[in-house]
């Protein structure tokens, strides 16, 4: 039987399109996007960590500043996240009641230093009252407490923000690949995937991944803690050398979200710790042990790397005897009630 985790993997590339569908082919207010000289992202949990894969390319697409912070940095540490420029919030909230990310909405708001986007599922949600603007994926929304099919949904909306932001009409149009893409790359790596996450051999996980992708790195990481209580951490490529290769042996796996414009650095720092005795697993565009063939721009490559680690995620908690659908200690929304 398909579980409600399983099922939401397998259907996400229906919420992509939705996101495309929602972001290039619906009037939005271009102004703000154009011309606010500093973009700030924020979230909590897995939307922290969209925000900083969304920031690094929101960035390096329009060559304006962009920052991704915790929810509870702006509310708790303000004066080390603004600096008085006016700024495009952009707050992402599958829920759109987290406390820290409302909260630091209205932080912000308070400051008076620009508008507001939201990217939700919900959208009779709080944080879409609060926003001057909102993105709505209904398609998005999940049954299950691990975000998977939102998370993706979200990203490719915000990609599709930054290209918009870009004024790139090109990257535009080859976004409208990636459902279709996604689809047959689900049914590609499902087995490998399960293979994966069923190696009991498998004692901790490290993924890597750089520039635009170590928030997807960090995601994958965060994936394989929530749902499989596996040690598991993210790093920066070659960070891993500065220390936390000590730790690989026969039982380390490390997943590598290998770039086409780092493809050799990264691919030698792979070579290295499988000298050292550790497993490698690495995915790309191109030469790598799974490869997209996207033809795609790096930029829009993003979404295709999340749904094997999702799977691999989920059927490691399988193996284990665990219940990917609730998984320990957690909820859908987090509530602090006493945030300031």
């Amino acid at each position: 039987m398909m579980t409600v985790t399983l099922q939401e993997i397998h259907s996400q590339p229906m919420a992509w399109r939705e996101a495309l569908e929602r972001t290039l082919s619906t009037p939005i207010p271009q102004r703000p996007l154009l011309e606010t000289p500093f973009a700030l992202f924020t979230g909590c949990g897995s939307t922290y960590y969209l925000s900083l894969a969304a920031a690094s390319l929101f960035q390096a697409l329009t060559h304006r500043p962009a920052r991704g912070v915790p929810g509870s940095e702006l509310v708790l540490n303000t004066d080390t996240v603004l600096n008085g420029a006016p700024t495009l919030l952009f707050a992402i909230s599958r829920s759109g009641a987290t406390d820290e990310t409302l909260r630091a909405v209205e932080r912000f708001r308070a400051m008076n230093q620009g508008p507001v986007w939201a990217i939700t599922t919900r959208g009779d949600s709080p944080l879409a009252s609060l926003a001057d603007h909102t993105i709505v994926l209904e398609k998005g929304q999940e049954e299950s407490v691990v975000q998977t099919r939102s998370f993706a949904s979200m990203y490719v909306a915000a990609v599709a923000l930054a290209v918009l932001a870009a004024g790139d009409k090109e990257l535009a149009h080859a976004m409208w690949e990636l459902p279709d893409l996604g689809a047959g790359l689900i049914e590609h790596v499902h087995p490998i995937a399960q293979a994966l996450g069923a190696d009991e051999e498998i004692q901790q996980f490290f993924f890597l991944g750089s520039g635009m992708l170590y928030g997807l790195a960090s995601e994958a990481s965060l994936k394989m803690k929530e749902m499989s209580l596996s040690h598991s951490e993210p790093f920066h490529f070659l960070e891993f050398r500065h220390g936390p290769m000590s730790m690989v042996d026969r039982t380390t796996l490390l997943v590598g979200l290998v770039s086409q414009r780092n493809s050799a650095h990264e691919q030698a720092l792979l070579e290295e710790m499988r000298a050292l005795g550790g497993r490698t697993f690495s995915l790309g565009e191109e030469g790598t042990d799974v490869s997209f063939h996207s033809g795609l721009p790096e930029v829009l490559q993003g979404v295709l790397y999340l749904p094997l680690l999702q799977l691999m995620a989920y059927y490691r908690a399988v193996s284990r005897g665990l219940d990917p659908d609730h998984p320990r200690h957690l909820s859908p929304v987090v509530k602090i009630e006493s945030l300031v």
